[in-house]
């Protein structure tokens, strides 16, 4: 893309009349343009794979897939495509799951007229966009963690498939329940139990719990 070429976007919304307006906001910029639409997060994918956008803006809550399972996919099959959220939810866990899915940024609907453009503009040149609030919440989970112990700068990661247990054990699955959910064994299900509790420097399920909360995986 060269400095003349406006940014290429496809926009993702469950609701006509709000994709019409979003994109009045986009195309009245002389460097935006939206060059596809989708209803759903699998049409986003859909489009996005025909279209190839620089950017994807989604909404959270829509049909067959969310935004958030589309950013999931959308950052492994398009890895150079940037994506933002754009939603109704002033709410932490979908914040944090957003830039675990890949998000460089999320924008409320209710003052889209106010900072759409600009966290556009940032997306596009590679830069991250956060609301106040959404700062806020970052500073206050660095500060939690340090207050529980933890290094926030280790970098410490889990598996696609740990996240996978992680989830289902916050949930209240057993072990058995989840090994068929997964067809995977029960062994094999202690055995990424065992090293999430330990990667994690954790005791219990009542802390994994609070973990996967805290990280965005399930609502509290």
């Amino acid at each position: 893309m060269t400095d003349r070429e406006p940014a290429r976007i496809l926009l993702a919304d469950d609701h006509a009349l709000v994709r019409r307006g979003v994109r009045l906001i986009l195309d009245s910029e002389p460097d935006l343009t939206v060059v596809a639409e989708a209803s759903d997060g699998a049409e986003a994918i859909a489009q996005a794979r025909t279209e190839r956008p620089d950017l994807a803006i989604l909404d959270i809550a829509m049909p067959r897939l969310t935004g958030l399972q589309a950013a999931r996919e959308l950052s492994r099959i398009l890895p150079d495509l940037r994506i933002l959220i754009l939603t109704m939810y002033d709410n932490e866990q979908y914040f944090f799951e957003a830039l675990k899915a890949g998000a460089s940024g999320y924008v409320l609907k209710s003052v889209a007229d106010r900072d759409l453009v600009e966290a556009c503009r940032a997306a596009v040149r590679g830069e991250p966009f956060l609301y106040p609030g959404a700062v806020n919440a970052l500073i206050r989970n660095y500060l939690e963690r340090v207050a529980d112990g933890e290094d926030p700068t280790s970098g410490r990661t889990i598996t696609d498939r740990e996240e996978e247990v992680l989830k289902l054990v916050a949930e209240g699955h057993s072990s058995k329940e989840i090994a068929d959910l997964l067809v995977i064994s029960v062994k094999t299900v202690e055995r990424h139990r065992s090293n999430l509790l330990q990667k994690l420097g954790l005791r219990d399920r009542l802390e994994l719990t609070r973990y996967a909360i805290r990280a965005g995986l399930i609502e509290p």
